[in-house]
């Protein structure tokens, strides 16, 4: 699994042209899932993403969590972080879960982090959404479950 957090000051989903979605301070999670993920490496990662301190506090360091900061979190699927671009020109998708199952996962992630007291929009899963961020810092945390 890998999750691709933006730290952002708003962000909004829109699907056929209509806002579906929108968080002001917060985190813009893209969220893509490969074949062995399973809903333990869900678990574990909403856990991370909830407990990461990479907002800053009066010092001005990345000392503060979102829950410490009121924060809210619009979660993206996104399949296409298991691109495989080593052969050609044409991004291979071979090791992205199928999308029946990344569904499930999907869903049990969000409902993690709604667990863990999170307020999370979502996007529509297999739509072609438009994400209009603005990125705080740029802060950009990459996250894959095989390197924790």
């Amino acid at each position: 699994m890998r999750v691709i957090i933006q730290r952002v000051k708003k962000a909004k989903v829109v699907v056929d042209q209509l806002v579906i979605g929108k968080i002001d301070l917060g985190y813009v999670l893209f969220v893509g899932f490969s074949q062995k993920d399973d809903m333990v490496v869900c678990e574990k990662l909403a856990k991370k993403v909830v407990d990461l301190r990479i907002f800053s506090d009066d010092d001005d360091k990345m000392n503060l969590s979102i829950n410490d900061v009121g924060g809210s979190i619009l979660s993206i699927s996104q399949f296409t972080l298991y691109a495989d671009c080593k052969k050609g020109r044409r991004p291979s998708f071979d090791k992205a879960k199928r999308a029946e199952e990344a569904k499930c996962l999907y869903e049990y992630f969000n409902k993690q982090l709604i667990n863990l007291d999170q307020k999370v929009i979502s996007g529509v899963f297999q739509a072609d959404m438009k994400i209009d961020l603005v990125n705080d810092g740029p802060v950009t945390i990459i996250l894959d479950s095989d390197e924790l």
